[in-house]
């Protein structure tokens, strides 16, 4: 991300917003990565050459789709759930009938990294969301070499240019493209090689939430492109009532991790929504 970025997204008061803070500390934290490890070391990775799975033919082939998060806290909510096994949940939404899983990669914020997607890929058959915030083209080699299949591009933290360019790139390693928007205007950030919008129904700038941000935009989203509403979901009619409105999938984090056991509280959700 260049200089000209940071302006163009505001980023010269760091204390702004939420959403200031977690990219100005991304790209830092990105840019010592990538003294550490090349793209040629990512190239060789164990995942890097393996077929990946689609999140869109899976939310395509089902009408009720729950990409179901794994996080382990939030920036407005702070831990959730500090010390959750990524491969007892993941394993257990996967058993319980996730139609994909997002795994947060993001350690400051969500107290995510991208070991829990390594530890876990070989050990689920969902498509996985590599959940994080994209700065560099470096995130994408990255993510593909540590086995997701989807990666998040997040359209208030970017311009078209790096939405083109990146979701270009995402293709050509074979990744799907969800790329999230909050309001009308970012979805002039649609391009060819995007696969999913995700609406987000939290404003990443003060972190509330609103469900009528993902039903007043469905009717604006090119029907090309597989519906997802995101965050701040949490009872079974608000995915039924969106589902009318096109929604194919629903990505639900904090109302799962919350729970002791996130895996049958998954399990709980979906036999409500298909009674």
């Amino acid at each position: 991300m260049t200089d000209s970025t940071l302006k163009n997204n505001h980023l010269s008061n760091p204390g702004e917003n939420f959403l200031n803070n977690i990219l100005l500390n991304k790209i830092k934290e990105v840019s010592k990565r990538k003294l550490n490890v090349s793209i040629n070391e990512l190239e060789n990775s164990n995942f890097f050459d393996r077929s990946t799975i689609s999140l869109k033919q899976k939310l395509q082939n089902s009408s009720l789709g729950i990409i179901a998060e794994f996080k382990r806290k939030s920036p407005s909510k702070g831990w959730i759930h500090a010390d959750a096994n990524v491969q007892e949940v993941t394993i257990g939404y996967n058993v319980e009938g996730a139609s994909g899983i997002s795994i947060l990669t993001d350690t400051e914020f969500f107290g995510g990294n991208i070991e829990d997607v390594t530890t876990v890929r070989n050990k689920i058959s969902c498509p996985i969301l590599r959940k994080d915030f994209v700065v560099d083209e470096f995130q994408i080699y990255e993510a593909k070499a540590i086995g997701a299949d989807v990666i998040l591009l997040i359209a208030s933290a970017l311009t078209v240019f790096e939405v083109k360019n990146f979701s270009r790139l995402a293709h050509q390693l074979g990744l799907e493209v969800l790329l999230e928007v909050h309001n009308k205007e970012e979805l002039s950030y649609l391009n060819e090689n995007v696969d999913m919008v995700g609406v987000n129904n939290r404003n990443l700038k003060t972190f509330q939430v609103d469900t009528g941000i993902s039903a007043n935009l469905a009717a604006f989203i090119p029907p090309e492109f597989v519906k997802i509403s995101e965050s701040g979901i949490s009872n079974v009619e608000t995915v039924k009532e969106l589902n009318r409105l096109g929604y194919r999938g629903f990505l639900m984090g904090e109302n799962f991790m919350k729970e002791v056991q996130p895996a049958l509280a998954l399990k709980e959700f979906l036999r409500q929504l298909n009674e």
